[in-house]
This record gives C-alpha cells, sequence and structure tokens, in this order.
C-alpha cells in the first residue's frame, strides 16, 4: 500500500510539474503570436519605407513630370507633378516638417536602418522563443516517459501526455510560418 500510495503522489507531482510547462508554453505561445504579429508590421513598413525611397529617388527635381495619382480600391487620377524640390514629411503626432529631396532620402534610409534593426531583434525573439517551447516539450516528453515507466501510464497520466502532446502539437503548427 505505501508503494502505491508513493507512487501516487509521484505520478501527481509530475502532472503538476507538466501543468506548469504546459501553462509557460502557452504563455509562449501567446508572446510567440504577438512576435509574429510585430514582425509583419515592421515588414511591411521596411517594404513601404524602401518603396518610398526609389520613388523620391525617381521623381526629376528639373521637370514636370506625368503619373497616376491614387485615389483608393484601385482608382487612380492622372495628375502632372511639378518639379520636386521640397517634400512634406510626417515625423509623428501630427507633425509635419518640409524637407528638400536629399534630406527626404537621407531620413527616410535612417528609418529604413532603425527597421532592419528591429526585424534583426524580433527574428531574433522569435527564435529564442521557439528553442524555448522546444525545451519546454522535451522537459514534458521526459517527464512523461519517466511517470510512464514508474506508474505504469495510469489513467490520469494518460490524460496528461495527451492534454501535453495536443498543445505541442497545436503550438508547433502556429509558429511555423
Amino acid at each position: 500500500m505505501t508503494d502505491e500510495l508513493r507512487n501516487q503522489q509521484q505520478a501527481a507531482s509530475i502532472e503538476q510539474k507538466i501543468n506548469e510547462l504546459v501553462q509557460q508554453s502557452r504563455v509562449l505561445e501567446a508572446y510567440m503570436n504577438d512576435n509574429l504579429s510585430r514582425e509583419a508590421t515592421v515588414t511591411r513598413l521596411l517594404e513601404e519605407a524602401r518603396l518610398a525611397s526609389n520613388a523620391i529617388q525617381n521623381v526629376p527635381t528639373d521637370s514636370e513630370v506625368e503619373s497616376f495619382m491614387p485615389v483608393g480600391i484601385g482608382v487612380y487620377i492622372k495628375a502632372l507633378v511639378p518639379p520636386v524640390k521640397k517634400l512634406l514629411i510626417n515625423i509623428g503626432a501630427d507633425v509635419t516638417i518640409e524637407k528638400n529631396k536629399e534630406d527626404a532620402i537621407n531620413y527616410i534610409e535612417s528609418k529604413i536602418k532603425e527597421f532592419e534593426v528591429a526585424l534583426r531583434q524580433l527574428v531574433s525573439q522569435k527564435e529564442q522563443i521557439s528553442m524555448r517551447m522546444e525545451q519546454i516539450q522535451r522537459q514534458v516528453n521526459q517527464m512523461l516517459q519517466k511517470s510512464g515507466s514508474a506508474t505504469g501510464t495510469s489513467g490520469e497520466g494518460s490524460q496528461a501526455s495527451h492534454r501535453t502532446q495536443q498543445h505541442s502539437h497545436d503550438a508547433g503548427q502556429q509558429h511555423t510560418h
């Protein structure tokens, strides 16, 4: 009877640790999803900044040029753009300043560098989160193997195993983009 009680206590302790690890994994999964969202935003901003830089560099400063001005939902108006001497740049908080073409390009290039740094940091964080999630999964698997061999895989251990494996499967699908 004493061995059986000890095995039950050990199984309960292992299941509690497994549940704690699963909870940690869920927190990391939420953090991973937030990270992926921020990464997509920064990637979009980086692409937009590169396109803006390219567009400004290709606009002539000495002659009028015909262009298409977007008005929404894929509709454009043909417009004449006068020689570009100054550009308006929104620097935040609804504050817009006027800059010459060279200064505007320099401003955009500095923003591109900021976005590239932010993107590298997000990718690094994503890798760290992923490694930690994999580490938790290995720990859970080891604990399940130990509890299975020690307790003969009781019904409770099997349920914990199923929950953990299902959660790991779900988490793996969400962060393999």
